[in-house]
This record gives C-alpha cells, sequence and structure tokens, in this order.
C-alpha cells in the first residue's frame, strides 16, 4: 500500500482521522469535490447530513476505483460542510461510518473540515475532496 497513516507522538490522537500520512507511490491523483450525486446526477438526502456525507463518500470511493485506486491510497480529505457547526459532527461521523462499512474500510487519513455558506447548489450540504497517491 502506498499510504501509512501516523498519529506522532505529541500530536492527539482523533477517533475519525490520523494526523499524518506518509504516501510513496508514482501516481497522484486529486479528485475534484464530490457531492451527494448519484450516477445521474440526482441529489441524494436531500437535507439529510448524513445520507450526504455517505454518498459524498461512496463517490469519492468511485472515483478512485476508477484510475486503479481505493481509499488505501488516500492521503489527505478535505470536507466542506455549509453552515457547520460542532452539533453536526454526531451526523458527519454516522455517514463516515456508514460509507466505510459499504466500502469495507476505515476512511481514516489526515482531514480537514471547514464551514461554508454555500456549495454549488442549495440541496448540497457536503462536498469532499481527495488527493491519493497510487503506487
Amino acid at each position: 500500500m502506498s499510504i501509512t497513516l501516523v498519529n506522532p507522538e505529541g500530536l492527539p490522537e482523533v477517533d475519525a482521522y490520523r494526523q499524518v500520512s506518509v504516501a510513496t507511490g508514482s501516481k497522484l491523483v486529486f479528485v475534484a469535490g464530490q457531492v451527494a450525486w448519484d450516477a445521474d446526477g440526482a441529489t441524494v438526502g436531500e437535507g439529510d447530513l448524513a445520507a450526504q456525507v455517505e454518498q459524498c463518500y461512496l463517490n469519492v470511493g468511485t472515483a478512485l476505483a476508477g484510475v486503479g485506486g481505493s481509499f488505501g491510497d488516500v492521503a489527505k480529505l478535505t470536507v466542506y460542510v455549509v453552515d457547520w457547526t460542532p452539533d453536526k459532527m454526531p451526523q458527519l461521523m454516522e455517514g463516515l461510518g456508514r460509507a466505510a462499512a459499504r466500502l469495507g474500510v476505515t476512511a481514516a487519513p489526515p482531514a480537514s473540515l471547514l464551514g461554508v455558506a454555500a456549495l454549488d447548489v442549495p440541496d448540497h450540504l457536503v462536498e469532499i475532496e481527495a488527493t491519493a497517491v497510487i503506487g
């Protein structure tokens, strides 16, 4: 595998992700921000943050599989959430957990979570982009 996830001593351990990823490989992959669209472009989980997070992760997984990769190759995730407040964390984690179970992975690469005012269309509550390294 081309990615090693690490929690260095001296940094807090966070359940949702590791603090550092070390990437070795030959192909750098940048996945555009994925929103809660199905394959036909219809929004999944309108008004449901957990359902939209799940669909976003599934879409990232599909994008990576399309170029010969998987979540095991992800070096970094960036998550954008509309009107983020800390009380939304359980919904975000629920969606992440459901997607990880469906994908058969532990999605724990380093991640940044950013609250935003809006995304591409009003129905989208979350967008997730990924950077991966395929060996």
